[in-house]
């Protein structure tokens, strides 16, 4: 018995030094932030008396041996008192939230990108004075304010600042949390622009592929690239702006525009000669990618079933990893019609908030693969629940992210915490400074030719802000940077959805 205590004893010790070197050499990192360099020393763990207890039974060694050990915080004490936002430069405008504690640690957040910050800002009165830890109980007392794609991003932004204090407050990473890991690094899928030339393309790919170590890519086959008034399109005219383009995104304030228009709706058609050059764009990227690298496709415009199904099998002999949003999720017969009718995969999910909402197409086997975005579809524990439950049915899950590192890192631990994970997308690939507007809490890399590493043990999501280079790439409408929010303290609204 005492040659296993002392065994115990031995491998406890050992632990112990390499978890306290690590935190030293963060400490001593110049590039810890000051919040994070504080937040070590008050929480150092403390070092436990191995000698001289050999002698001792077992209970008074294990309380012996846990006595002198600092928790990274009082969890079962902790209570949530602020939300502060920066506005970052990426994807157009994508806020950054955090959630502060009673305790000096705090969660990072982020509101899905375009979308507006106030989603998550409605939503401080209501969690005021709540303990972090109690995630899932916070979820669902605020999840009826999250509506479908950007409309979800407050919810889904507190859910990610949750895990984030949670795995701090225990001082373990957010995988472990969600019930552990199936993986140590995450495949990612790196989104690819089209280009205006071949030459432009292959450049484009050539980085992903040889400088970046990128295993799967993702390009559009879009009708918006096909020459007007070229014989392609038939009834587009109508639904072009005053530029002459067929803008997928619109005018926001123009219900009646092109891009506010859903699929059926439109009646654009495309005729065999588009057909045909869309075809060849796909054959010339396959002929520059090769057939060992998977290659998704995206964005191919507003038509209906029947054109999708038709563009379908003209792509079909490039045998794509996928086929996604071809018409909008709503349509669950639709999709399941489309891929019936095609060899290739296909895919949707992006913009559906909650495994209610993902439940009809799954029955339905309206998809191949379900593809949430986790800053809209629930954040990461009900992310992990879509993953499971879609793989009941025999379906896989990839996962859409096109935000900051703060998203990126929610959906790492996520995909680490899934059995049927296919592929990440990363859509800030040529950002150059991207990467740099968080640390690495242990200094890991966060991707590393083509996977993202797994943080096997820094607390939460495993990141922390680098202040300097995120105050160099505020967006241009809001330049603040964590300001009082003092103004959505109170509480204004009775909220429960039933007499």
């Amino acid at each position: 018995m005492k040659s296993v205590l002392k065994e115990i004893i031995a491998k406890n010790k050992k632990e112990e030094n390499a978890y306290k070197s690590a935190r030293e050499a963060e400490i001593k990192n110049p590039k810890t932030p000051d919040a994070r360099r504080d937040f070590l020393k008050k929480t150092a763990l403390g070092g436990i008396a191995m000698t001289g207890m050999m002698g001792l039974g077992i209970e008074e060694t294990v309380a012996q041996t846990t006595s002198k050990v600092s928790r990274a915080s009082a969890p079962s004490e902790l209570k949530i008192t602020d939300m502060r936002y920066v506005l970052t430069n990426v994807m157009g405008g994508t806020a950054i939230i955090k959630i502060e504690t009673n305790q000096g640690i705090y969660g990072l957040g982020e509101v899905r990108d375009a979308a507006d910050v106030r989603y998550a800002l409605f939503l401080k009165s209501r969690i005021l004075g709540k303990n972090p830890c109690n995630v899932e109980k916070i979820f669902k007392s605020i999840k009826q304010f999250g509506g479908p794609a950007r409309q979800a991003g407050g919810v889904c932004a507190v859910e990610m600042a949750l895990w984030d204090l949670c795995g701090k407050a225990y001082n373990v990473p957010a995988w472990q949390l969600l019930g552990g890991r199936y993986r140590d690094k995450v495949r990612l899928y790196a989104d690819t622009p089209q280009a205006e030339t071949a030459a432009e393309q292959k450049k484009l790919i050539d980085y992903r592929m040889n400088d970046q170590g990128y295993t799967w890519l993702k390009m559009d086959v879009a009708i918006s690239s096909l020459p007007p008034n070229s014989g392609t399109l038939v009834n587009d005219k109508f639904w072009r702006n005053k530029e002459g383009r067929l803008a997928q995104w619109g005018d926001r304030r123009n219900y009646m525009s092109y891009g506010n228009t859903e699929h059926p709706f439109t009646q654009i058609q495309i005729t065999e000669k588009g057909l045909d050059m869309l075809a060849q764009r796909v054959a010339d990227v396959r002929e520059m990618v090769g057939w060992e690298i998977p290659i998704s496709t995206d964005h191919y415009g507003h038509f209906d079933m029947n054109n999708g199904i038709r563009l379908g099998k003209a792509l079909d002999k490039y045998r794509l990893a996928w086929l996604e949003d071809m018409v909008p999720w709503q349509y669950t017969e639709q999709w399941r019609t489309i891929s019936e009718a095609l060899e290739t995969p296909t895919t949707t999910g992006e913009d559906i908030h909650f495994l209610e909402n993902f439940k009809p197409i799954i029955h339905n086997r309206s998809v191949d693969i379900v593809h949430p975005d986790l800053a809209s579809s629930g954040g990461l524990l009900e992310t992990k629940r879509i993953g499971d439950y879609a793989e009941e049915f025999g379906i896989g899950m990839a996962m859409h992210q096109a935000g900051t590192p703060v998203s990126f890192m929610s959906n790492v631990h996520c995909a680490a915490a899934t059995q049927n994970f296919l592929a990440l997308e990363h859509h800030s690939v040529d950002v150059p400074w991207w990467e740099d507007l968080v640390t690495t809490v242990g200094g890991f890399k966060m991707i590393d030719k083509g996977f993202a590493t797994v943080p096997l043990t820094a607390p939460g999501l495993g990141i922390e802000l680098n202040e300097e280079v995120l105050k160099d790439h505020l967006h241009p409408s809001d330049k603040s940077f964590f300001k009082s929010t003092k103004e959505w303290n109170e509480l204004r609204s009775h909220d429960r959805t039933y007499s």
